[in-house]
């Protein structure tokens, strides 16, 4: 057995770095298996770092043809190179600044990683967050180094894009210059045979900037909607943050083949093609919510992340955490507020908490590392934009943007960290922030139990906080958690609005005066902090905040608890699901003056995580199979409660005439639409969604009245016709794959994706593709792949271990499938250790791969 390893980073180890760099030239002349890079960089010391060092520079997979000093060779026996980089002995340096000169060629062809400098279908095309611009040329390739570049790329391609405005360009060659300082993660070059789709946007100002989507040719007309979403974003930046464009010129790529969802790079955001391109016919809602919000946050990202960067990796959800919760404000502008929030909340709860109580548990600032790129997860992102999320409740929105103020004026222009961050609002604001900051510390996440005593027309309400241990971090500290609180009497009417109380200690009580009756308590409004509550409510308690509670967060969280506990009972004795609930669950979907889009989202079911959480906490064992079943009698219950006749008028009385929009309401009203045809297939065999897929005009409703189908074990005719009319479109192609996955009953979804995997249209190479697939599967059909002959576990693993060979950060990433694995029955967890261990033990297995297993096993 061969493993690569990588040295445990430690952030306490940081040091500044001994040069730094003035100004970097590149000159690229580009051939698929034998480009040429010749670097030039002006280095300078770091007046701050006083010992004398050898000179290091990054660099993998680089074929050195020479290298110079201000234009002088030096003794090859100063030179050291490894599989990792470049050592230049100090006795080599001159004692001022000097220019390092390099020329090196790569294999863009070969470089199935889609990390540094690759080729999709004949284009080339940049990753390197975090660490790829060492797959491009020598450099100290770190973020807290930031320079200007000079690009000049070689090429018979038509379009050669790169950061920053371009300054000179002919046939065969362009020149681009980045006026901004930034460091080597955000470069960015693309080149081929592209069309663009233009705009433009007048900034505050005054000044006019050129807007470019570069995609290839037939798709030009799927780009309407992004481009859309650029300017709203640029418009909404200025407003909300006073943060105007820099440059001349934005440009975003499509590109097929992209491990990630987009890069923010200066200037040329290079996007994953599924979220920039579409249109009525071949995107559903949720894409173009997508495209939306994705396309803001890497605008967003030109101001937190690229003026202001992060200091080391350690520090990477000082960019990313505010992003997301600057996209996740942005998408409460554009859509309803109300759906956004419990939308977040559920990709918290269903993602995030289950990374916060696994193996895989960290800090939202971790102390140390081995491959960075294993830490792009939930926890930095999405626990990192609550983190800010809370912060905005407690200061108000009128302090935060004075926070915000100063900390552009502060730092722009600099690599920061979450010190700096901190340090902003206590100085801009007067105030205390030392308790607040152990949420980037501390791993985890708090649960609150509560309790309330009621006398002489006073509330009493005492708050707890715990935290379980987690992985290297056994004692947890009291957090500052701001908990929103509102107060309803018996007839449902507020008589305390909703209140944000302070809960600093592990134990603390709060008074609520001069209330006529014992109220109910609406607790955690608008989900207020990312927190598990732990006091279990009766019946009907929850039935009363399903009816009355006006915080609509809580109103949807109390339905979800009376679908666990109905799910539950039919997992220990078999109990049919309480109906009285379902009667108000069928009260409001039918209420017209509820939002659609919440009514929807009443109607969804808890996935398995939570429920998975929930029987924790009465000490049982989640069994897939048996929670399918469940859910599917449980569903079953809503429809026949609901009735054919009544489901089939609202679903035609919801039916909209006009052209196909994807506003927030008519999207609203279709998911709405969708979710009611989903129960009455149950009733009807499917006659109204064979009927919507036959006469709509659009891939929402096509794809939503195919799901209804395959759920109720029809639809294999669609099946066919959906692929003979969409299998030249690569993006509409995997929603065929994906569907056929997520719907498949769990008794022949191996089978199914075995098969799947065996069609001549699974490029396993593509990472969408191999998502659709493979990720469907292990994440979206969790009772097929948990099927207990363990077949489910082996299918993906021998796919991993494929796939680690070609793109080791998608390979480790796949592996986390297998993340949640102590949590099933014994049987299952030694099936599925077992191939964990196969993994493990292949050889020349990734780092990125070997560090996540070992991280999933741990303790094993």
């Amino acid at each position: 057995m061969q493993q690569n390893s990588s040295k445990l980073v430690n952030r306490m180890d940081y040091r500044p770095p001994a040069w730094l760099v003035e100004e970097t030239r590149l000159h690229f002349k580009l051939r698929p298996e034998a480009t040429r890079v010749r670097s030039e960089i002006l280095f300078r010391r770091n007046p701050a770092v006083s010992t004398l060092e050898d000179f290091k520079l990054d660099g993998k997979n680089l074929n050195l043809i020479q290298a110079t000093i201000n234009g002088n060779d030096f003794d090859p026996a100063l030179l050291k190179q490894t599989n990792k980089g470049l050592t230049i002995s100090s006795q080599a340096l001159p004692d001022s600044e000097f220019y390092w000169t390099a020329e090196t060629t790569i294999n863009p062809k070969q470089n199935t990683s889609l990390d540094g400098l690759y080729m999709s279908d004949g284009m080339y095309c940049t990753q390197c967050e975090p660490e790829g611009f060492r797959r491009i040329c020598f450099y100290p390739d770190r973020p807290d180094i930031l320079a200007k570049f000079n690009v000049r790329i070689e090429s018979h391609e038509s379009v050669l894009l790169s950061n920053g405005n371009l300054v000179k360009s002919s046939y065969g060659y362009a020149e681009w210059i980045d006026p901004w300082p930034k460091p080597s993660y955000l470069f960015a070059l693309v080149a081929g045979n592209l069309v663009s789709v233009q705009d433009s946007f007048t900034t505050m100002s005054g000044r006019k900037v050129a807007l470019f989507i570069w995609v290839r040719k037939g798709d030009e007309n799927r780009c309407d909607f992004a481009m859309d979403a650029l300017k709203r974003s640029m418009k909404w930046d200025e407003e909300n943050y006073g943060r105007e464009y820099d440059l001349d010129t934005f440009n975003i790529v499509a590109v097929d083949d992209f491990n990630m969802g987009a890069m923010e790079n200066k200037g040329l955001n290079i996007f994953n093609s599924q979220l920039v391109l579409a249109s009525p016919e071949t995107a559903v809602d949720s894409d173009y919510a997508s495209i939306e919000r994705v396309i803001a946050h890497e605008y967003f990202h030109n101001w937190t992340g690229n003026r202001i960067t992060c200091r080391d990796w350690f520090q990477l959800s000082l960019k990313e955490g505010l992003t997301v919760f600057r996209d996740h404000q942005f998408a409460r502008d554009q859509q309803s507020p109300a759906t956004v929030r419990i939308k977040d909340a559920k990709t918290m709860r269903s993602l995030q908490y289950p990374e916060d109580a696994g193996p895989r548990a960290h800090p939202v600032r971790p102390d140390s590392f081995r491959e960075i790129s294993n830490f792009y997860t939930m926890t930095i992102y999405e626990k990192g934009a609550q983190i800010i999320s809370m912060l905005h409740q407690m200061v108000g929105a009128k302090s935060y943007r004075q926070a915000l103020d100063l900390y552009f004026e502060r730092h722009d222009g600099q690599a920061c960290t979450i010190e700096d961050w901190i340090t902003v609002f206590e100085d801009a604001l007067e105030i205390d922030l030392t308790q607040f900051k152990r949420w980037y510390s501390q791993a985890g996440t708090p649960q609150i139990s509560w309790q309330t005593s009621y006398e002489n027309n006073t509330l009493f309400l005492t708050l707890e906080q715990k935290t379980n241990p987690t992985p290297e971090q056994y004692k947890k500290e009291p957090l500052l958690i701001p908990i929103a609180i509102g107060l309803i009497d018996e007839g449902g009417r507020e008589v305390v609005p909703t209140k944000i109380l302070q809960l600093t200690q592990n134990r603390q009580t709060f008074t609520f005066e001069n209330l006529s009756s014992l109220p109910y308590l609406s607790i955690l409004r608008d989900y207020s902090a990312p927190v598990i509550l732990n006091t279990e409510r009766s019946d009907s308690d929850r039935i009363f905040a399903l009816r009355y509670d006006q915080d609509s967060f809580n109103r949807w969280d109390a339905g979800q608890q009376l679908m666990q506990k109905s799910i539950r009972q039919q997992l220990i004795n078999n109990a049919e699901p309480d109906h009285k609930f379902i009667d108000v669950l069928a009260e409001i979907v039918a209420d017209p003056n509820i939002d659609p889009a919440l009514r929807a989202l009443m109607l969804q079911l808890p996935p398995e995580s939570d429920v998975q959480r929930y029987l924790a906490a009465f000490d049982q064992i989640l069994d897939p199979f048996n929670f399918f079943y469940a859910r599917e009698n449980l569903q079953n219950s809503i429809a026949r409660v609901m009735s054919a006749d009544n489901l089939e008028f609202m679903f035609h009385d919801l039916a909209d005439q006009s052209p196909y929009s994807p506003d927030s309401k008519a999207a609203g009203q279709r998911s709405l639409r969708i979710a009611l045809l989903r129960l009455l297939s149950r009733l009807d065999g499917g006659h109204e969604a064979r009927q919507l897929y036959n006469s709509t005009d659009n891939m929402t409703e096509k794809i939503g009245a195919l799901g209804a189908l395959l759920a109720v074990n029809a639809g294999q005719k669609q099946i066919t016709d959906f692929y003979n009319q969409w299998c030249k479109n690569r993006l509409v192609l995997n929603k065929w794959f994906t569907i056929q996955i997520i719907e498949a009953n769990p008794s022949s979804a191996v089978d199914l994706t075995q098969k799947l995997t065996e069609h001549p249209d699974f490029d396993w190479i593509n990472p969408n593709r191999f998502r659709a697939v493979l990720g469907a599967f292990g994440f979206g059909n969790l009772a097929g792949f948990h099927t207990p002959d363990g077949t489910g576990y082996q299918l993906v693993a021998d796919w991993i271990i494929k796939l680690d060979a070609k793109n080791s950060q998608l390979a480790a990433r796949c592996c986390t499938v297998f993340q949640s694995w102590k949590l099933y029955d014994h049987e299952r967890q030694k099936l599925m250790k077992n191939q964990l261990e196969r993994i493990k033990n292949i050889n020349n297995l990734s780092s990125e791969s070997a560090e996540m297993v070992d991280t999933i096993m741990q303790d094993s």
